[in-house]
């Protein structure tokens, strides 16, 4: 391009230096290689002039572009700052992006509604009905592999009239595929009880036992055995002492049948013990009622449990928990000859009719365990699964004091979980 110009321009000045050929013939050679030295060295000062030009403009371009494209200024190497920072943003989407697939939400939604009637034996006691319908439960679960071998849960928890609690939080360490052996630290439930159900209610199981603790417990899992032990500092402390220590402790061994073993079956059975059943949820609310967070001693308890399924239409549950000695009388201020050690025991059956359709029956019962759970307790409940994770149920419970009240309870709920 630039050859061409060149030609153009001296052409140009040629004509006007040479306006004739008639000219050419009166000028002598000496004079015309002067004049063509002339007009070279105009030729090349007009190419200087137009390749400055071009730089010029090629600057003010690439100025131009960068502001339009790329922020305009540049590092040492003429990479634009606006490409740096783009690639900044797309290492923090990658970073986003790699966590992301680390993340797993999961959560429960239940809407219940129910109707109670009490009919208390004694005849001065006016007998009570109630209905309502509640928010009975919400919870929202994030888990996190943070790195092969450990990951973190936590788990938040509402229920109707009560505040949003950490319901669990665990930093979970486990040898994965070097040893079966792993760690589970934080707010968790300890392995005391399994308290499986195919109701709306929680088994009486669960309310004597179940037991949630800031603990440490460390066990050993294969595809048969998950045995664990662990410890914690209790709620309930021991009358007149320094007890505030981790003096707590429980210990859990469940077997499971290997998938496949005997085709259709599924089995899970276990035992556990604990060194203070005070510290149970349901009995922590008992103490809190009398006014005392102390006992004399501390009262172990231990569990065991039968888990069957065949075909997964058939189940059968089965569950016993019981303390191993009795709480004092003025642990709860009873009055002389009363005791206080508590029993409790769960059995169920369940039928799956259909994929999404299931009935249930269930009889469970206590003892020595005063009026904080009935004595007897029988009832019937009813599943269908509407849409995928979504499901409506609706049960019936009578149930049977000691002291001979008796109860019926009858519950619908509308449950989601993700």
């Amino acid at each position: 391009m630039k050859r061409l110009i060149s030609i153009v321009l001296v052409l140009i000045i040629a004509g006007f230096i040479f306006p004739g050929a008639g000219l050419c013939g009166e000028m002598s050679n000496y004079e015309l290689m002067e004049e063509l030295k002339a007009v070279k060295e105009k030729t090349k000062i007009l190419e200087d002039r137009l390749n400055k030009q071009e730089k010029v403009e090629a600057k003010e371009g690439t100025a131009e572009e960068g502001d339009k494209f790329h922020g305009g200024a540049e590092d040492k190497a003429g990479i634009p700052e606006r490409v740096h920072r783009i690639e900044k943003q797309m290492e923090k989407k990658d970073v986003l992006a790699k966590w992301a697939e680390r993340i797993t939400f999961s959560g429960l939604i239940e809407v219940e509604a129910g109707y109670e009637d009490m009919d208390f034996d004694d005849p001065a006691e006016d007998d009570e009905k109630s209905s309502d319908i509640s928010l009975a439960t919400v919870e929202l679960g994030v888990d996190v592999d943070i790195v092969k071998h450990v990951k973190g849960h936590v788990l938040f928890l509402y229920e109707e009239g009560e505040d949003i609690v950490v319901d669990e939080g665990i930093i979970s360490i486990d040898g994965e595929d070097v040893v079966p052996l792993y760690l589970n630290a934080g707010k968790l439930y300890v392995p005391f009880g399994y308290y499986e159900s195919h109701f709306i209610s929680d088994p009486l199981t669960l309310e004597l036992g179940e037991t949630r603790e800031s603990a440490i417990v460390a066990g050993f899992a294969n595809d048969m055995f998950d045995l664990s032990l662990g410890v914690f500092n209790g709620d309930i402390n021991k009358t007149d002492k320094d007890n505030d220590h981790i003096d707590n402790f429980v210990a859990s061994a469940v077997f499971t049948l290997p998938e496949d073993t005997v085709s259709g079956l599924g089995l899970t059975v276990g035992g556990s013990w604990i060194s203070d059943i005070a510290d149970s949820n349901g009995l922590q609310d008992v103490l809190d009622e009398a006014g005392t967070d102390e006992i004399e001693d501390y009262v172990p308890a231990w569990s065991a449990f039968l888990s069957v399924s065949f075909l997964d239409k058939f189940f059968f549950e089965a569950e016993y928990i019981a303390a191993t000695d009795k709480f004092e009388n003025d642990d709860l201020a009873l009055a002389p000859g009363e005791r206080f050690e508590p029993k409790a025991w769960n059995l169920e059956l369940a039928y799956a009719v259909i994929e999404n359709l299931e009935f249930a029956i269930k009889y469970e019962g206590s003892s020595d365990a005063l009026n904080f759970v009935p004595e007897k307790q029988y009832g019937a409940a009813v599943t269908y699964g509407l849409f995928e994770n979504t499901s409506l149920a609706l049960e019936y419970l009578h149930g049977t004091f000691e002291n001979d009240d008796e109860r019926d309870l009858i519950t619908a709920q509308l449950a989601i979980e993700f």
